[in-house]
């Protein structure tokens, strides 16, 4: 939220996208399904443009994806937020993104996701 709102300060012109799972049963850490969550008073509905939803297995093969591809291990929010990226690039013809990865994977090693594919 504090990095969202800073950014619309700074460049009014900023379009923000939330990611969220796309429902209350999900495997995305660190992520809430904000319909069914209890809302944490720091977040505002109105800060962000869009609101995203990403699937828990779609985020778990974006980790092996990035970690295979790129040798980056991310954690399975960081890859729901590049799926969202990724989905909403696809969509326009020019423009620039900018995806924040707020995790690393390594507490994740244990996951029965992690071996999946």
């Amino acid at each position: 939220m504090g990095t969202g709102r800073r950014l619309k300060q700074e460049k009014p012109g900023v379009y923000l996208i939330s990611v969220q799972p796309d429902s209350p049963f999900h495997g995305l850490e660190g992520l809430k399904h904000m319909e069914s969550a209890i809302v944490p008073p720091i977040y505002d509905p109105s800060l962000a443009d869009e609101d995203v939803s990403v699937d828990t297995d779609e985020a778990w093969a974006m980790v092996r994806r990035v970690a295979r591809e790129e040798g980056v291990f991310i954690g399975v929010s960081g890859a729901a937020a590049i799926v969202a990226t990724i989905r909403k690039a696809a969509a326009i013809d020019r423009g620039v993104f900018v995806t924040i990865i707020p995790d690393s994977g390594e507490r994740y090693l244990s996951e029965r996701q992690m071996g999946k594919e």
